[in-house]
């Protein structure tokens, strides 16, 4: 990833870094779809195989962490190569809040199966944001190993699309729990589902803004899309 420098050791320990943060987004993603198959199938086997890949991402980000600490210490770097370890310390912590949402994602759906909640509540709709949310984190870890800022941008375009599925599921849960009081427990884990998966889209988000911030320099959070769109592209 990073570019060649004198040090051929620098490069080993910035390449070594960058491929475990390769290595824990891969991980996550594989446990958000896990929480998608557990969602769609109502799965408790699935439920299981998420909870127990949170202990290993939660070891990771703590080994990468102190990693990329040995880095700065011993190398005190400057410039690009300090922006891209703090890009790393940054994308390996949204990837493990990934995680835990990915948990919480697991939580409800045993908590749905367990309550035996009716089967007319629109849990099936919750599938195509949760699928959006996982395709994101795929393209987001894509785009960070190329660095390619045209396919961040892309994905906070597609950070749009799930904001928009969560906020009509919202609206569709409030209509069945007016209709019938009954489904209200259940709706409301639904719910906790449905944010779990629109923060998932968030950290993509983050992490996408992060590969801008260290190709182009410029940190563009809370700066709407066409402004980054002719700022960096």
């Amino acid at each position: 990833m990073p570019d060649k420098h004198l040090s051929s050791q620098f490069d080993s320990e910035l390449n070594s870094v960058s491929a475990r943060v390769m290595e824990m987004g891969g991980l996550v993603e594989s446990q958000i779809r896990q929480a998608v198959y557990a969602l769609s199938q109502f799965s408790l086997e699935a439920v299981e195989t998420v909870a127990s890949m949170e202990t290993r991402i939660n070891a990771m980000e703590v080994e990468i962490d102190q990693e990329l600490s040995s880095i700065i210490a011993r190398r005190q770097p400057t410039a690009r190569d300090l922006r891209l370890l703090l890009a790393f310390s940054k994308a390996t912590a949204n990837l493990e809040r990934m995680g835990d949402e990915a948990n919480k994602m697991a939580r409800m759906v045993r908590s749905i199966i367990e309550g035996g909640a009716p089967r007319s509540l629109p849990s099936s709709d919750l599938r195509v944001a949760a699928e959006l949310a996982s395709g994101q984190l795929r393209k987001t870890l894509d785009a960070f190993a190329r660095l390619d800022v045209k396919a961040a941008v892309a994905i906070l375009k597609e950070d749009d699309l799930i904001d928009k599925e969560f906020d009509g599921f919202v609206r569709k849960l409030i209509t069945y729990m007016m209709e019938d009081p009954r489904t209200i427990s259940p709706s409301l884990d639904l719910l906790f589902l449905a944010k779990a998966i629109e923060r998932i889209g968030d950290h993509s988000k983050n992490v996408a803004e992060l590969i801008i911030y260290l190709v182009k320099g410029k940190d563009v959070r809370h700066t709407a899309l066409d402004e980054i769109e002719s700022a960096v592209l």
